[in-house]
């Protein structure tokens, strides 16, 4: 899942991204609200982990400007001890949570995926499709009660699959997502097609239907059929 890490403090910016990275997590990051904010326009994002207090403007800011674009990130706010009016100000405008510094990493990752879950597989602590059967506490694909082996990469390919089932997501979607920011340098979409291949093949080893479907100048969907 692909995060966007909005923090003007180094060192907890740097200790942050580590964690996240180090949970399976595409990160990136934003010092400043410029940063943040042009991030926000340009990609698209599963979670925001925004500090409300920048140097150059307003973390609530950033959170109005994703409910006015509609964004479905979900936006966990970590803010200092003492800021409830913030506190308040940031539910109130839709974010899900907030975290008062000094946090837990592990309360952290925690609160993540509780986001992501509601979010994404409306809280759901197992997702069902067909004859797969996903834990994603545990970061595990079963099929027909046999576990599938998947790279990172073909485990977040089928999750943002999973996610948006019956729609159609386009070559571009699909490689911000697996990719973040740095799609932009990418000659082609070469390793889409071989991500794809390598996941409808592990599947179909293990007794799947072909479930991803090609829509032909398009781009993917997952077929429920």
């Amino acid at each position: 899942m692909k995060i966007l890490l909005v923090e003007d403090e180094a060192a907890l910016r740097t200790a942050l991204m580590g964690s996240l990275k180090q949970a399976g997590y595409l990160v990136e990051a934003a010092a400043d609200f410029a940063q943040a904010h042009e991030k926000i326009k340009l990609y698209q994002y599963d979670c925001v982990l925004l500090d409300l207090t920048l140097p150059d403007g307003s973390g609530l800011d950033l959170l109005r400007a994703l409910k006015a674009d509609g964004s479905p990130a979900g936006v966990l706010i970590i803010t200092a001890r003492d800021a409830l009016d913030d506190k308040i100000a940031g539910l109130d405008l839709g974010a899900d949570d907030y975290l008062i510094k000094p946090f837990h990493l592990s309360e952290l990752n925690a609160r993540l995926r509780a986001i992501i879950r509601r979010r994404q597989f409306h809280g759901q602590q197992q997702i069902t499709f067909r004859d797969l059967l996903v834990l994603p506490e545990l970061a595990e694909v079963h099929v027909r009660g046999e576990l599938l082996t998947l790279t990172r990469k073909e485990y977040d390919l089928l999750l943002y699959l999973l996610a948006n089932p019956g729609r159609v997501l386009t070559k571009e979607a699909i490689a911000e997502h697996l990719c973040g920011d740095a799609v932009d340098a990418a000659d082609s979409f070469d390793f889409i097609y071989t991500h794809l291949k390598n996941l409808r093949k592990k599947l179909q080893e293990k007794g799947a239907d072909n479930y991803i479907r090609t829509m032909y100048g398009v781009g993917y969907k997952l077929s429920h059929e």
